[in-house]
């Protein structure tokens, strides 16, 4: 077949049939932007492809959204959708904690977001787990100054806290929906861990607000937070007591500390602050404390490394924390995703750093989590407040994370005395005892065995399964 050939401007010839299919895949793109609702702001937003990425299917799109334009506080997001059908998949904002540590180093890359960073930094390759095959993600660098979010005064950095990082995390969502109006009537759902145990029911107190009086309401349907900060006092005795129960202090060193710390309190005395750091430097040993039969990441001259890391390093018993290692796991994520996110490309392809930050991208703020403002003291008020106005709360816990602990959690949510809708039982992935699990009024709670501090990353597939049957409001298989 003779194709008849046409002339443009520059004189470089294109077929016929080239043209037509040219036109074609623009109307086709343009008229999917406007029939999925994605606003001419949105479209800037979209992540064409990210260096080393291979292909996919879903949309992805990240960028900022202004929170405060006085002090110019602006947060970064990154959005990956729904594997199929995400018109008809809820949203699920992930927040993570520390307070200071990125959604965007542990969340999206480590856990449960569609890409995993290889080891040279240089590429990405699929999480086969990722919850984007269940709902539209949202991953927040929450409050400002984490990751690649900013702020134009830099004494926010020095007197952040709870309270403004819950305000600003509602003001996202509020200006970010107006980006994103095919999202305004979606179910939301607050995800995130460890200090992230303050950051979700915090926002989802301040929507319950926000909703009491706003014409346009957030459709908030539930949270669920893993291995979570929650209660002073209890999070700091079932942290003691898991180290005791599992042999990593003696007898002698637990009962000096339960009886010589005032465990409601954040700073404690020297005495008190001297046993912790007797029990981590003399009794603990080289072990990973966020996965505590999980040897650590060690460097090449045996010496373990250390760093800040988003578990939560506001608990006065928290150290400096070592990197973990898992056989099957890479056990230095976050040293890739600093090399990854630090690359001009990525920055570009994700629309990022488009101010300058005068640092470097890192997965944790040392300066954020060191001068951190306001803390509550107990976060079971806000649970008694959220399921009296029908959010939906899950409760899980990686059973061999030595930082926040499992005995910690149940210790928090006994002080709750739910009535018992469905007494202890063990539930099933892949016929095995994924972990074992109790359905109260208003609440669930469930272990994940074997799981560290990071569940999704430990347990993938086991944390797949509690996110689906968290979505569904179904209890945890049986069997």
């Amino acid at each position: 077949m003779v194709k008849k050939m046409i002339m443009v401007k520059n004189n470089n010839p294109i077929t016929l049939i080239t043209l037509l299919s040219l036109l074609s895949y623009v109307v086709l793109v343009v008229g999917d932007s406007i029939s999925h609702g994605v606003t001419e702001e949105a479209e800037r937003d979209r992540v064409v492809s990210l260096p080393g990425q291979p292909d996919v299917a879903f949309q992805q799109f990240s960028g900022y959204v202004t929170v405060n334009k006085v002090a110019g506080r602006a947060l970064f997001y990154w959005l990956t959708e729904a594997v199929s059908n995400p018109l008809n998949k809820p949203l699920v904002l992930w927040l993570n904690g520390g307070p200071g540590c990125s959604s965007v180093a542990y969340g999206a890359s480590e856990e449960i977001g569609p890409f995993r960073i290889n080891r040279s930094g240089s590429g990405l390759y699929l999480n086969k787990f990722s919850w984007n095959q269940a709902a539209n993600l949202l991953f927040l660098e929450s409050p400002a100054g984490v990751g690649f979010s900013y702020s134009n005064h830099s004494s926010d950095l020095f007197n952040t806290g709870d309270l403004r990082t819950a305000r600003d995390s509602l003001e996202f969502l509020i200006n970010w929906m107006e980006r994103f109006p095919r999202y305004k009537q979606r179910e939301i759902y607050i995800t995130g861990e460890s200090y992230a145990g303050h950051y979700v029911p915090q926002l989802a107190r301040e929507i319950l607000a926000y909703n009491a009086v706003s014409k346009h309401p957030l459709n908030l349907k539930g949270i669920m937070v893993g291995n979570a900060v929650t209660d002073n006092y209890y999070d700091n005795l079932g942290t003691v007591t898991y180290w005791w129960s599992h042999a990593m202090i003696s007898d002698k060193t637990f009962h000096q500390l339960v009886n010589t710390c005032d465990f409601h309190r954040q700073k404690n005395s020297d005495e008190c602050e001297s046993l912790y750091s007797y029990a981590m430097d003399q009794e603990f040993g080289n072990i990973d404390q966020y996965n505590i039969y999980a040897p650590p990441c060690n460097n090449s001259d045996g010496s373990s490394v250390v760093g800040p890391t988003h578990r939560n390093m506001k608990l006065p018993h928290l150290p400096n924390q070592i990197f973990r290692k898992l056989s099957g796991y890479d056990p230095c994520t976050e040293k890739h995703a600093e090399k990854y996110y630090n690359r001009p490309d990525v920055q570009k392809a994700l629309h990022a750093n488009v101010t300058k930050i005068p640092y470097k991208w890192t997965a944790c703020s040392e300066v954020l989590n060191r001068n951190w403002n306001d803390s509550e003291a107990s976060i079971l008020p806000i649970y008694r407040q959220l399921m009296k106005g029908g959010v939906k709360i899950w409760v899980f816990s990686g059973d061999v994370d030595s930082v926040v602990p499992v005995t910690a959690s149940r210790f928090a949510l006994g002080q709750l005395k739910l009535q018992i809708k469905i007494p202890w039982y063990p539930w099933y992935v892949k016929k095995q005892v994924g972990g074992w699990t109790e359905v109260y009024e208003g609440l669930t709670f469930a272990t994940v065995r074997g799981a560290g501090h990071e569940v999704p990353l430990f347990k993938p597939r086991a944390a797949l399964e509690l996110f689906r049957s968290f979505l569904r409001d179904n209890p945890l298989p049986k069997s």
